[in-house]
């Protein structure tokens, strides 16, 4: 299955502050903020939606094409995701701004404070789609991830002119949108993504039920955090599914993206949804243990153990015929 997943690449810088966020801010000062938190922990790493989750597919042997735009410093990541089995060749490089940034604290609340400097991905919205999908001799999947808002729109546009069936993961990019461009992108995606805060956010951003929203999307996935995800759709009866417990420390940056991964390489090779959601959710286990979004190591035999002690050994046995004992990077 070809998949493309366009959005944002950037490199992360996450910080950790032990204490609570919530316990420096006063009550009636909230008009005029001035904070500084001293961290113990710096961590510089890849990063970026659309990477983050092209990095998941491309370990788990989907060769996903990654669409963004990003600078002149993309060089060395851009070695690690080919070895990693991701198509580059389709990002656009900037000759004038850096990729994007993303900086983030993480208190003990795993509460989080972040900026993003966008920087080249604001070129994103000049990336057209039909050569990429004329290069690969179709795409069956077009995954439209946080990114320039332009970008997304025309994105969308372009999956329905081309026929294209498309995934919708505005995430944190719905806040900036206008609703004439959020409601754009729920054109008749395949599959939608959004946290429990985004599904309300999405309702009133569109104007629209729950109900009017699952009558424009095939398949609505929310992630919640420790207390799941739901599968839903018209017609289709809600799908719960747990988590997978996470094991000492956690960090909380990039699990969603590692999620989508898990989800969308399970319904590649035409698994169901439960089965989806729970590779999905045993992936953003695994990063959520690991600092940065996208580990070194990612061990398959690990991944099915996971799956194993928390869905039971038919999940893990289904899975174990596409997710391969040692998942070794492809360079």
């Amino acid at each position: 299955m070809r998949i493309a997943v366009t959005g944002s690449i950037a490199t992360d810088h996450l910080m950790v502050f032990p204490g609570r966020f919530t316990e420096q801010l006063i009550a009636g000062s909230l008009d005029k903020v001035s904070l500084s938190f001293l961290v113990e922990e710096l961590d510089i790493r890849r990063g970026g939606v659309a990477a983050n989750i092209a990095f998941g597919l491309g370990r788990l042997g989907l060769g996903p094409h990654l669409v963004g735009a990003v600078g002149t410093d993309f060089a060395d990541y851009q070695v690690w995701l080919k070895e990693n089995g991701v198509d580059t060749d389709s990002v656009h490089i900037s000759e004038s701004l850096h990729t994007a940034r993303f900086v983030c604290t993480t208190d003990a609340d795993h509460n989080q404070i972040g900026s993003f400097y966008a920087g080249a991905m604001s070129e994103a919205r000049t990336i057209e789609l039909r050569p990429l999908h004329e290069r690969v001799g179709g795409l069956d999947l077009v995954v439209i991830s946080p990114n320039d808002p332009a970008a997304m729109v025309r994105h969308t546009r372009e999956c329905t002119e081309l026929g294209l069936q498309f995934a919708a993961d505005p995430s944190q990019q719905l806040a900036f949108m206008q609703r004439d461009d959020v409601r754009e992108l729920l054109a008749g995606p395949a599959y939608l993504f959004t946290n429990e805060y985004e599904s309300v956010l999405i309702q009133e951003k569109t104007g629209w039920t729950e109900q009017q929203i699952l009558g424009r999307v095939g398949t609505w996935v929310t992630t919640r955090g420790a207390d799941g995800a739901r599968v839903e759709g018209a017609g289709l009866r809600p799908i719960d599914v747990p988590s997978v417990p996470p094991v000492g420390t956690t960090e909380p940056t990039g699990a969603g993206d590692a999620f989508r991964a898990g989800f969308l390489a399970a319904t590649a090779w035409g698994l169901g949804l439960e089965r989806a959601t729970q590779l999905g959710s045993a992936l953003a286990t695994t990063v959520l243990e690991t600092t940065g979004t996208q580990p070194d190591e990612l061990n398959g035999a690990g991944l099915l153990a996971r799956v194993r002690g928390t869905y039971g050994a038919a999940a893990a046995a289904e899975l174990s015929a596409y997710v391969t004992p040692h998942m070794a990077a492809a360079g």
